[in-house]
């Protein structure tokens, strides 16, 4: 039987319809939805580029145009251009936008290695938190990954910022600051991942027994994400390593000898050579110094 022209109508709209929903680009023929076209089903991520310049400067959907743009950018490895695109254009985006931009930025930032400036974006945006200034005032938000959506606590989001912040520290780098920030982001809202990047800061400090301790937990499924074969690849890997250092002397048998000066201050550059990380004087040799001290009075 043949389908009226209104059935055929009906029905060619039905199959667009469905079209832009499988390849989840918006319907339309404007510089966006072409741009969205080339990037997702045309998979041109050049051509993609060139439209999503005309949207923005069409002021077609410039939120979306300039955020799409800037991860294509990131994908083809021309974060630099990316960083200056969101940072030129991103006056003509909404005040919504603007922080998922910042997100868009601080992976960038990431990309490219500019540390400096994603220290300094993240501690920007932690205090907003501090000032109640995140989400637009609200206490969630609605986020997207991998095509799913899902609520963001500003708990989630301040330890989420406090962990990409420690990790910009691992980099510059400053491990003793990365542990005080992982610290406090693991008391916020603790995870395996962060438990292991924790962990290996203190593994670059010299401080085995803790590290060691913090792995264990992992690998014991005591945190959210335990089970995750990445985090949990890693914690043995992280433990293997531990493990793999030459443990630390006990030198508290020598307590009751009476030693020089000399004596002492070789085994001290002993042990600043198996941890050169540790510049404090540790506390077993306070107390053969205090000892001997007492020894000569």
């Amino acid at each position: 039987m043949e389908l009226g022209s209104s059935d055929q109508r009906t029905s060619s709209k039905r199959e667009r319809e469905e079209y832009h929903v499988a390849h989840k680009i918006p319907s339309g023929d404007t510089p966006y939805v072409r741009a969205k076209h080339a990037q997702l089903v045309q998979k041109d991520p050049e051509a993609a580029i060139v439209l999503f310049w005309k949207a923005i400067n069409a002021g077609d959907r410039v939120d979306s145009a300039l955020k799409d743009m800037a991860v294509v950018m990131k994908q083809l490895d021309r974060g630099e251009e990316a960083i200056e695109a969101v940072k030129s254009f991103r006056g003509r985006c909404s005040k919504q936008s603007q922080e998922s931009l910042d997100n868009v930025l601080i992976d960038l930032y990431k990309k490219c290695g500019k540390v400096e400036e994603q220290v300094e974006l993240l501690k920007r945006k932690l205090r907003q938190i501090y000032q109640g200034e995140i989400f637009n005032g609200k206490p969630t938000k609605t986020a997207r990954s991998h095509g799913k959506k899902f609520q963001v606590s500003v708990k989630q989001e301040t330890s989420r910022l406090l962990g990409n912040l420690g990790w910009a520290y691992m980099q510059k780098p400053n491990y003793m600051a990365a542990e005080v920030v992982y610290k406090k982001a693991q008391m916020i809202d603790p995870d395996a991942n962060k438990a292991c990047n924790l962990s290996l800061c203190l593994i670059k400090q010299g401080r085995y027994d803790e590290a060691r301790a913090i792995l264990i937990d992992v690998l014991g499924g005591k945190l959210p994400g335990s089970n995750d074969y990445k985090p949990r690849r890693r914690a043995e890997e992280l433990l293997s390593e531990v493990r793999s250092r030459q443990p630390q002397p006990d030198f508290s048998d020598l307590l009751g000898l009476d030693m020089d000066d000399d004596f002492v201050k070789g085994i001290e550059r002993l042990m600043n050579e198996w941890a050169p990380s540790r510049s404090k004087r540790l506390p077993i040799f306070k107390e053969i110094s205090s000892f001997r001290d007492r020894l000569t009075c």
